[in-house]
């Protein structure tokens, strides 16, 4: 099975913020590791994931 993958706009939309957004974090080395694949970005699902859980707040 090929990994999933999600470009800057599926993951803008996951995340409800705009693109520009990915595009600064990723100019100020912020967020989600991510792939450059024929000059096109793409995230990893699993990247994507482990982001999220290291950005939970509040967690007893």
């Amino acid at each position: 099975m090929a990994p999933i993958r999600l470009n800057q706009i599926e993951l803008a939309r996951r995340w409800k913020i705009s693109p520009r957004t990915l595009e600064r974090w990723r100019w100020l080395k912020l967020g989600p590791p991510y792939l450059k694949l024929g000059g096109r970005v793409a995230y990893r699902i699993e990247d994507v994931e482990a982001y999220e859980i290291e950005q939970l707040r509040g967690q007893a």
